[in-house]
């Protein structure tokens, strides 16, 4: 079967929100900026999920871009499992086309993250260039979710958010636990060549 059937639209948070949720490994959106949002359909039946967002990392785009503005990061990518090959790197290179016709950022970064054995296969697949690793790091396990270490700390007008509260006292009772993590591989998209 040609993955070209499938339909590929922008969306809402909201209507991906619970499939990345099932089907990515960390389970988790929470804190995550979106700003665009991709759905992967066969016959209106969601098959793929994707999202881009302002980076993660603070400052880390100063290693790549000269406006944090031009840096975007591919944040979640999920397919039910039994899709085509090629299924991943037709969707990315979907939303790719996407970003440069719409948007004026010049750069996409991702990561694969050696904890879950991922090495960026269909991110080399889809023509990303590989930029080394990210330091060892930790993350927080929540019922059976995982959340950066920041988490605990976010806020919203100077108050820690309510999930973040019940992380921090799940830390603190036990019901929560860190586990450390093995570097990630970073790779870069140019969308254009200027920034």
């Amino acid at each position: 079967m040609s993955v070209k059937k499938y339909n590929i639209k922008i969306c809402d948070r909201k209507d991906v929100k619970d499939f990345i949720e099932t089907w990515h490994y960390s389970k988790n959106i929470n804190g995550l900026k979106s700003n665009y949002c991709f759905a992967l359909l066969d016959n209106n039946n969601l098959i793929g999920a994707m999202m881009y967002g302002q980076i993660a990392m603070a400052n880390v785009w100063k290693k790549y871009v000269s406006k944090e503005k031009d840096l975007i990061e591919l944040r979640r990518l999920c397919c039910i499992d039994n899709t085509p090959k090629n299924t991943e790197s037709y969707f990315i290179g979907f939303t790719l086309r996407w970003l440069k016709r719409n948007t004026d950022h010049t750069k996409v970064i991702s990561y694969a993250d050696e904890t879950y054995n991922h090495q960026g296969i269909i991110y080399k697949a889809s023509n990303f260039k590989h930029q080394g690793m990210t330091n060892k790091g930790k993350v927080i396990v929540y019922n059976n979710k995982l959340y950066h270490d920041k988490t605990i700390r976010t806020k919203y007008n100077g108050k820690i958010k309510p999930y973040a509260q019940r992380i921090k006292t799940a830390l603190d009772n036990g019901k929560a636990y860190y586990k450390d993590t093995l570097g990630k591989h970073i790779y870069i998209y140019e969308l254009r060549k200027h920034g």
